[in-house]
Formats: C-alpha cells, structure tokens, sequence
C-alpha cells in the first residue's frame, strides 16, 4: 500500500498538524501491541508446532521457558507452572517434541511466542532417544555396573511389593509365594502408569529403604518393584530418573519384575535382578518349600548314617580283633607257675635268714657281759682326762683373724673417694648431687658443685661462683685406728703337742 505523498513545504514543519480530510488518530505504542495481540490470539487461538527443544530452563516460579526450532526458523514458547507438572517427562534440549498451544504476543520485546499447555514428544523414535540418553548419562554415573549387584537372601522373612494392589501383578506374585514358600508380605500401593506414577514408585521404594529393623512394622529383606506389560508409554515411568536413582540408593535388594520378558526398562539395569516377568520374580524371590523339606530330610539321612557308620566300623574292628586275642587262661598260666615259685623260694629264704640271725645273736651275747662294758667306760674316761684346753689355742685363730681385718680396713681408707680430695683435688657433681667423670657431662649442666677437702663450692658452666650453692662440708668418714698388734702367747712347754681346736 502506497503512502499518500507528502507536499515538500509540510515536511518542514516542527509539530505535527492534522491534516484536511484526515481523520486517522496516531496510536500509542501500548495500543498498537494490544491490537497486534488481539490480531495473532485471534488468528491462532490453537496450533500444534513440531519442533527441536533449545534453551529449556525452569525459573524460580516452577514456569519453564524455551525455544522451538527447526531447519530454518526459532520460536521462543513458555509453559506456566500448572503445566510443567502434568509433564510425563523430563524436558531437556535436543528432544523432538509436538506443542500445543496458542500463539500470542509479548509487549515488553515486541516479540510473539507460543504459550504452551501440552508438551509430547514427537513419534517413538524422539521417546527412544530420550530414553538412550537418560541411560548414558546414568550408566557414566555408575549406576549400572556389577559391581553394585547385591546377593539377594536365600530365605526373606518379609518381601516389599511395589505395585498397583488392583491389577493381576499383585495376585500372581502372592499366588506364587504361596505356592513356593508362604512369606510375609508388604504391598505399598502405587500409580503403574500416567501422570504421577514415577514419583509414586520413587517415593515407595524409599519408604521400604528408610523404615528401621525393630519397628512397628516389619522390615523388608527384599523389594520387588513390579508391573505389567505394555507399550513403551505405557512402561515409561519406570524409565523415568528419580525412580532409577531410589533404586540404585535402595538399602534393601531389589528385583525389576516390569513388563513381560521382550520389555526393558532403565530400572532393570539399576536393580540387583531383573526377573522377565512378575512371576518369575516371586520364584527368584523364595525357594520351594517342599524341596527344601525334602534336602533337610536327605541330609538328616546322611546325617544319621554319618553317624552309625563309625560305631559299625568299630564293632567290626573289635569283633575281629577279639577272634584274635588268646584265652585269659593261657595269658596267666605263666604268672601263675612263677608266683608259685616265688613263694616257695621265700618261704625258704625266711627259713635260713632267721636260722642266721639267732646265731649272730648268740655269738653276740656271749661277748656282752658288765665287766667288759665298765672296763671301756673306764678307758674312755681316762682318755677324757687326759685333754686339755688352753688359752693358746683359741687366741692364736683370733688374733690371725683380727690381723687381716686390720689390712682391710688399712686398704678401705687408702681407697676412700674423698681421699684425694686431702691432696688437692676436688670432685665435680652436677646438681642432683652425681659425680661427672667426663667435660661431656660437665657441659650439658647449667650448674654444678666442686667438693674439696672443707666442702662445696657451686658454680655456673662458666665458671662464675654460686654463693648460694656454698654448704657445710660433708662429714668425712674417720680412718679407722690401727690397731695395737697383740703378742701371741707362746704355748706352754708341757702342752706343745696340743692341736689347735679352729684348724
């Protein structure tokens, strides 16, 4: 539309004048952007745009704000927050998704954008490209390597079931545990499917984790986390992160029983057993009762025959050892013919000792008499009278005696340690009262004390007097006398042949 031409002599003009015929009012800014809104909001009141996710961030308010592109064009999108949260899955760039909405316009930019209620990814393959990237990231987590795999119990007192408690799955795991090993069993109700159900089967997996051993209800030993077959929407909760992570954190092992054996979801790689469906998982689960009976009663078999085989092998032994053996009769004949020996040879040998001993006792009395015993008394009397005691004999030991202990005490006072100290030397000690033998010793202490003759001076290492270390001189031990030597009385002349009584 051509613009209407403008005289030269009015574009001259400073202030805006209307002109004749002109009946067109200028329009504000904030006029024309809620005209422009009413036009496009008019005009697309709903449309479904296919495109690339760019740029998606949450705000603070829980609204999520974004970009959708193709080859060719970008088109900014916003989703309030009563919308985020009926998501079935976590928006992240690079997702091919449809958005459904309406177009409308944002004054404050001059930009037009899409206000978006619905957001669905676009067609299986983008839904199989989320979830193969949800699993790389998780698997470089760690999430999914053996080495985190947990033995399940042989024998679980209490199995955890998380399932829906109206479908099939519940009653064919309890028909089976009933079957097999009857158990005790906590069903945490959950969503399978829809909107909410991951954060339900999250939430209940953590419940079982963080209930305490003791409490009012029972801990389980064993979770398993259970559902039907079905498409790949239908199993998408349990692709969904939060429910793969409460499985790896999971204090209790867990067993994947989701879907049917051809179905594979991101918990089966989390868990610590995928069963292909949930029946095989309540059979994982426990063994069979009945073959367990029928064990114990094997091993009680082998047990008892354990147990009488040695006693069988030993009556055995000992019966073929006593076919071996002699009679007791032929074992004693010889001790028998010997005591009888014995005893005949010491009937015989009392026989003669006696005839012996009243001879020797006959000899023996015809040579005591009382003459011949007052005659040796008499003998033995005179010898008595004849030895005699002299002074001699016990001075002379004594005065050896006391000689060499004056020798000593001669020696004990040449050696004396404060001898020397009479000659001018002095003796160092620290300040514990030690005597120092080395300039080592001397050196290491801050104070030290020189004993002399009349007593102790104190001084520093560096040779400075300590008054204060000055004392009274210790007392020195008196030499001992020399004793007086004792002239040694010469025996007399009559008693010269006498011995000394101490050699």
């Amino acid at each position: 539309m051509a613009s209407p031409p403008i005289d030269s002599d009015k574009q001259a003009n400073l202030v805006a004048r209307e002109r004749e015929g002109d009946n067109a009012q200028p329009l504000s800014i904030t006029e024309i952007s809620g005209l422009l809104k009413r036009t496009v909001e008019d005009r697309f009141g709903y449309v479904r745009l296919r495109g690339e996710m760019s740029g998606v961030k949450r705000a603070a308010s829980g609204h999520m704000y974004l970009a959708l592109k193709d080859e060719k064009a970008v088109i900014d999108g916003v989703m309030w927050r009563g919308n985020t949260s009926k998501l079935a899955f976590n928006p992240e760039d690079g997702l091919d998704v449809i958005a459904s909405g309406k177009l409308t316009t944002y004054p404050g930019r001059s930009k037009y954008q899409i206000v978006i209620d619905n957001l669905e990814l676009a067609g299986e393959g983008a839904l199989l490209a989320l979830l193969e990237k949800t699993r790389a990231k998780l698997a470089a987590e760690g999430l999914f390597a053996s080495e985190r795999k947990r033995a399940l119990p042989y024998l679980p007192s209490v199995i955890g079931v998380v399932t829906s408690p109206t479908g099939s799955v519940i009653r064919d795991i309890l028909h089976r545990l009933a079957d097999r090993f009857p158990s005790h069993v906590l069903v945490w109700p959950v969503l399978v499917q829809g909107q909410g159900s991951a954060a339900q089967v999250a939430g209940a997996i953590r419940g079982f984790s963080e209930m305490e051993p003791g409490g009012p209800t029972p801990r389980p030993d064993l979770l398993i986390v259970a559902r039907g077959g079905g498409s790949i929407e239908d199993l998408w909760g349990f692709n969904e992160e939060e429910v793969v992570r409460a499985v790896a954190d999971c204090s209790i092992p867990v067993i994947s029983a989701v879907g049917h054996e051809t179905d594979t979801t991101l918990v089966d790689y989390a868990a610590d057993r995928r069963a292909p469906t949930p029946t095989a998982a309540a059979e994982m689960a426990v063994p069979v009762r009945a073959d367990l009976a029928a064990t114990l009663s094997d091993f009680a078999t082998r047990q008892r025959r354990a147990v009488h085989r040695p006693v069988e092998l030993g009556r055995e032994r000992l019966e073929a050892r006593v076919q071996r053996l002699p009679l007791p009769e032929n074992l004693l004949q010889p001790q028998t013919q010997r005591l009888d020996d014995l005893a005949d040879r010491l009937r015989r040998g009392l026989t003669m000792s006696a005839g012996k001993g009243r001879e020797a006792l006959a000899g023996v009395s015809a040579r005591l008499s009382p003459a011949i015993l007052r005659r040796g008394a008499q003998d033995a009397r005179r010898r008595l009278d004849q030895v005699r005691l002299v002074p001699a004999l016990v001075e002379q030991p004594m005065q050896r005696k006391r000689e060499t202990l004056d020798a000593l005490a001669r020696l004990a006072s040449q050696f004396h340690p404060e001898r020397p100290l009479e000659r001018g030397y002095a003796i160092v000690r620290d300040a514990a009262g030690r005597a120092l033998t080395g300039k080592a010793q001397a050196e290491q202490e801050t104070a030290l004390k020189l004993q002399f003759k009349d007593g102790e001076l104190g001084v520093s290492t560096g040779g400075e007097a300590d008054p204060s270390a000055q004392s009274a001189p210790p007392p020195t031990p008196p030499l001992a006398p020399k004793p007086a030597k004792r002239r040694a009385k010469t025996a007399k002349p009559g008693n010269a042949a006498q011995t000394d009584l101490f050699d």
